[in-house]
């Protein structure tokens, strides 16, 4: 299993970015499939989460109501919707698999970062 995440870029305040996590190897379906994002120096820390099963979204109350979670099975790939950025997201962003949990430790499974800037 192999995640590739991608879509970064410099946006502006108050701006939005989809992140796109692209399986392969497997079928997306069968993983939960999570965000994090890293500063430099910093924790690894969750953002949110799909789940295998029903699809559920789980999301930090940091980001929670300015970014959606959705997969699409046919591309094999899950997004990050990210609305309203602010300075504080900007970060490194990577997903994982396999859990819906909120800490790294529970990942086996990891793409590269990509990088979102957040320009006021």
């Amino acid at each position: 299993v192999q995640l590739q995440a991608s879509g970064g870029g410099l946006v502006h305040l108050g701006g939005s970015l989809r992140l796109s996590c692209k399986l392969s190897g497997s079928t997306i379906a069968r993983y939960g499939i999570a965000w994090f994002r890293q500063a430099a120096g910093s924790e690894r820390e969750w953002v949110g989460c799909i789940s295998t099963r029903d699809g559920e979204t789980k999301y930090s109350t940091s980001v929670e109501g300015r970014f959606t979670i959705s997969r699409d099975d046919a591309k094999n790939t899950i997004y990050l919707q990210m609305n309203a950025l602010n300075s504080e997201d900007t970060d490194t962003y990577y997903c994982a698999a396999d859990s819906c949990l909120n800490a790294p430790m529970f990942y086996d499974y990891w793409g590269r970062g990509t990088q979102v800037t957040v320009s006021s």
